[in-house]
């Protein structure tokens, strides 16, 4: 575990201590994504959509998987922040990779959906959250989605540390990577184009940001039977 208790301004530089200069990313990438929503006017948009996705019902229980996305990605940079800091930069830097890019095809290829329902087949505490949510979040900037690059970003690098490569634990976070990015279809809040398109994004980042880590561990493996 890293005693952050001894960080101070002068050693932040240090070997101990700068892979905190990476977390600078999310006010940076903040500020970007604000800026692609606010100021992008309305008639630049390309509605996505794909025909399988009038076959994907609105189902309001996946609103669970859907909001705990924000818990998945906090707890895993927390996890490795203290306790796997190798896992954590591979994360971060996966994190930079993929979401940059995916701004990048915001500002120069602006998209949005037009799949929310007008109206819910069903009354209840989780439908009426939903459209309070579709309220407060746009339907613009959907292309890939940003949930499904997430979710993966979190289950690549829990089968990166020790802990969570255990089976049960691998089993988990696979499930749950699988069930929030079905979860963005599935509550209408992305087309299925936007969950294809984010798979590239994925590989790509996991081949530049884990693949490397997982050969070193093959051939140490190896290398000690």
């Amino acid at each position: 575990m890293i005693n952050y208790l001894s960080l101070r301004p002068r050693n932040l530089l240090s070997d101990e201590f700068r892979h905190l200069l990476l977390l600078l990313y999310w006010p940076v990438y903040g500020i970007l994504f604000w800026y692609v929503e606010a100021h992008y006017p309305v008639e630049n948009y390309f509605a996505v959509y794909h025909p399988l996705d009038d076959l994907i019902p609105f189902c309001e229980l996946f609103v669970l998987p859907y909001m705990f996305w924000f818990a998945f990605i906090v707890g895993m940079l927390a996890y490795t922040l203290f306790w796997d800091v190798d896992a954590f930069r591979r994360m971060m830097w996966f994190t930079i990779f993929t979401y940059s890019t995916t701004l990048v095809i915001y500002f120069l290829f602006p998209t949005c959906q037009e799949l929310r329902p007008a109206v819910f087949e069903r009354d209840n505490f989780l439908t009426r959250f939903m459209a309070d949510f579709y309220a407060y979040d746009t339907n613009t900037n959907v292309c890939p989605s940003l949930h499904v690059i997430g979710s993966w970003a979190v289950v690549f690098t829990a089968w990166h540390t020790p802990l969570f490569r255990k089976p049960a634990w691998a089993v988990s976070f696979g499930v749950m990577g699988v069930l929030i990015s079905a979860s963005t279809v599935f509550l209408k809040q992305h087309s299925l184009w936007d969950v294809i398109a984010a798979v590239p994004l994925c590989i790509i980042g996991w081949l530049l940001c884990f693949a490397p880590r997982c050969k070193q561990r093959v051939k140490a493996e190896s290398a000690a039977v």
